[in-house]
C-alpha cells in the first residue's frame, strides 16, 4: 500500500496527531499530503542541522524524528502524524533553530515552500487555520523558552550572588588575618604583604623610609593603670599613626607597644617633619584614663635604600629607636 494511503487509513494515528500541538486535522493532513513528496528515512540521518537555511516543511508518515534544540532545552521526539520545520514555508529562508535526526526508520512527506505557496490559492481557509494554530504553538513554545531562560538567569544570578558573598567573606577573612585585632592596623602579615607589592607602585622621585614607634614607659602604664588603660593608649597611638599616613603609606603594629610606619618621603627633611609631627601629636593627646599624665613616643627612622630588605631596615631603625630612648624618649633619631 502506498505511503499516502497508509497515512489516510491510519485513523488511530490521525486522532492522536490531531490532539498533539504538532498534529494535524484530517483536512490539514490531506492538504499537505496532496502536495508533499514521500521520502524514506533511516536511523541517524540528519534531515537538517541547527543554523541551516530552511526550505521545507516535514510531515511524519511512519517512524520517529528527534529535534535537538540545545540552549538548555530538552529534545523532542515526534512521531506519525506530526510535522516540523513549518517556519521555512511560512516566512521563507529561515535558519533552523534545531537539528532534526531520524530516530527510527520510516517515511515522511517533504513539502517545499513553492508547494505550500500553491495551497494559499487552492486551500486558503485550511491554510489560514493551519498557520494560525501553528503560530499559536510557536508563540507558546517561545514563551516557555523565555520562562526557562528567565529561570536559568535567576539561578545564575543567585550563583553569582553566592560567589560574590563568598569572595567578600574571603576578603574579610584575609583582611582579618592581616590586621591587628586591637588597633585595626596591619599586623606583620599585612606588612609583609605590603612589602611584596611595593614593586607594583613606582616611587616616582620619592624615597621609601621606615619609622619605628615605641610608647615610652609603656610597661609602667600597664603596671600602674592596668591593661585596659594600656590598650586605650595603644589604640590612641594607632589612630595618630593612621592620621599621619599618606595614601601610599602603611601604618602597622608589630607587637606589644611597637609600631611601624612605612612611608614615602622626598628627602631627610621630609622624613624629620613626619617623625616630629607624629611625636608632637601624641604628646598633645590627653587620655582621661591616664589621669592627665602625658603620653609620649620615641621614634627611630631609616631610609630603605639597602637591598637587604625588611630585616636590614628594621635593624637600622631599631638601633636609631634605641638611641632616642636612651636620650630620654619623646624624640626621634635617624639611622646613620
Amino acid at each position: 500500500m502506498p505511503a499516502a494511503d497508509t497515512y489516510r487509513n491510519s485513523e488511530s494515528i490521525s486522532d492522536a496527531a490531531a490532539r498533539s500541538p504538532t498534529g494535524l486535522t484530517p483536512a490539514e493532513r490531506d492538504m499537505l499530503v496532496g502536495v508533499g513528496v514521500v521520502k524514506a528515512t533511516l536511523p541517524g540521518e540528519h534531515l537538517f542541522r541547527r543554523g541551516d537555511a530552511g526550505q521545507s516543511l516535514y510531515l511524519i508518515d511512519t517512524g520517529e524524528v528527534r529535534l535537538s534544540f540545545e540552549d538548555g532545552q530538552s529534545d523532542k521526539v515526534l512521531g506519525p502524524g506530526q510535522y516540523f520545520g513549518e517556519l521555512s514555508v511560512f516566512i521563507g529562508q529561515h535558519r533552523r533553530y534545531a537539528s532534526a535526526v531520524v530516530e527510527t526508520a520510516g517515511a515522511l512527506y517533504e513539502i517545499t515552500r513553492p508547494a505550500f505557496q500553491s495551497l494559499l490559492t487552492s486551500e486558503p481557509v485550511i491554510v489560514a487555520q493551519f498557520m494560525q494554530r501553528s503560530f499559536a504553538y510557536l508563540v507558546a513554545g517561545e514563551h516557555q523558552l523565555v520562562l526557562s531562560l528567565k529561570r536559568r538567569n535567576e539561578d545564575l544570578m543567585q550563583t553569582l550572588d553566592s560567589l560574590r558573598q563568598t569572595r567578600s567573606e574571603l576578603s574579610v577573612a584575609q583582611q582579618l588575618v592581616r590586621s591587628d585585632d586591637l588597633t585595626g592596623l596591619a599586623n606583620r602579615r599585612g606588612l609583609y604583604r605590603f612589602l611584596d607589592e611595593l614593586s607594583r607602585y613606582p616611587l616616582a622621585g620619592e624615597q621609601l623610609a621606615v619609622l619605628l614607634v615605641d610608647i615610652d614607659a609603656f610597661k609602667r602604664i600597664n603596671d600602674i593603670s592596668g591593661h585596659l588603660v594600656g590598650d586605650s593608649a595603644l589604640r590612641a597611638v594607632a589612630d595618630e599613626l593612621r592620621r599621619h599616613a599618606g595614601p601610599m603609606d602603611l601604618p602597622c603594629r608589630l607587637g606589644g607597644d611597637e609600631f611601624a610606619l612605612v612611608l614615602r618621603v622626598v628627602d631627610e627633611g621630609d622624613l624629620a617633619n613626619r617623625a616630629l609631627g607624629l611625636i608632637e601629636a601624641v604628646r598633645s593627646m590627653r587620655l582621661p584614663s591616664l589621669l592627665n599624665k602625658q603620653l609620649t613616643v620615641s621614634v627611630g627612622g631609616t631610609f630603605c635604600s639597602d637591598p637587604g630588605g625588611w630585616s636590614t631596615w628594621y635593624s637600622q631603625a631599631d638601633a636609631a629607636l634605641y638611641e632616642a630612648k636612651r636620650a630620654g624618649g619623646d624624640r626621634w633619631r635617624l639611622a646613620l
